[in-house]
């Protein structure tokens, strides 16, 4: 039984396979973030902080 599945990213709202759990602004709110919002929204902001990886194929 395949356990592949996907989820879109919360800022650019693709799909992907790996997700990043992240807070980036004042809000507290948690998200999921592919790589590449990720990469724009981590670097040099003092509200980031990273909440863990969600991947697509569990074990």
């Amino acid at each position: 039984m395949s356990r592949d599945r996907e989820k879109p990213c919360s800022l650019c709202e693709k799909s992907a396979p790996v997700l990043y759990r992240i807070q980036y602004d004042g809000s507290g709110e948690w998200i999921f973030v592919c790589r590449s919002c990720w990469d724009q929204v981590s670097q040099n902001n003092p509200f980031y902080i990273y909440g863990g990886t969600w991947k697509a194929r569990k074990r």
